[in-house]
């Protein structure tokens, strides 16, 4: 199949990757858009994951006011550069994070974040549901993980499905936002009010 500038052109404004990433994951997919996106996708993550040792100590507190009142978050974004601070595509990141937050009550930033004492008791809990439910001794540990996956996706905002597209998880969002900017992009810390509960 021939790879065509509009075919090139349309695979970057999906992804904002660069023309030429664009280009050699084209040839690399045959010319099948899709799996072009996912192999930029993959170097994003790869990409991604060598930026995150980088320090990010610029960025902006976001915050988001859900209609009516009645849920308010602030959440900080960090960047490694000013620039990149004021970037719109950061810079929507940081709202759709905050939104993200107000929608989904995350307790946690990442599963690393999780206490011992919290994710033990959860365990606990799940084996004891398993066991109830009759799930063969051998098949337990499976049971557990799989359970503590959707656990972690309910608590751990990383890990949760972004609510305008839960196809993607919001690291996955975090790590195209560094993949098409080039700097180490952390979501810091966040604060979450909800009219009548307490803190």
């Amino acid at each position: 199949m021939e790879i065509t500038t509009e075919i090139i052109v349309a695979l970057r404004e999906k992804t904002g990757c660069g023309m030429m990433d664009c280009k050699g994951a084209l040839k690399e997919a045959g010319g099948d858009m899709e799996k072009a996106a996912d192999i930029l996708r993959k170097k994003g993550l790869a990409s991604a994951a060598k930026r995150a040792g980088r320090v990010a100590a610029q960025g902006l507190v976001e915050s988001y006011i859900h209609t009516g009142g009645k849920i308010g978050v602030m959440v900080e974004v960090n960047s490694e550069s000013d620039f990149v601070a004021k970037n719109e595509d950061f810079c929507a990141f940081a709202k759709n994070i905050a939104m993200q937050i107000a929608a989904s009550a995350p307790q946690y930033i990442s599963r690393e974040e999780v206490p011992d004492n919290l994710l033990l008791h959860e365990k606990e809990i799940i084996t004891a549901q398993a066991k109830q439910e009759g799930k063969p001794e051998k098949a337990l540990e499976k049971i557990v993980e799989g359970r503590l996956e959707k656990f972690y996706a309910e608590i751990c905002l990383l890990d949760q499905p972004y609510i305008r597209d839960p196809k993607k998880t919001i690291k996955d969002l975090l790590a195209e936002l560094v993949a098409k900017i080039g700097e180490n992009i952390v979501v810091r810390r966040f604060a979450r009010y909800q009219l009548g509960e307490k803190s």
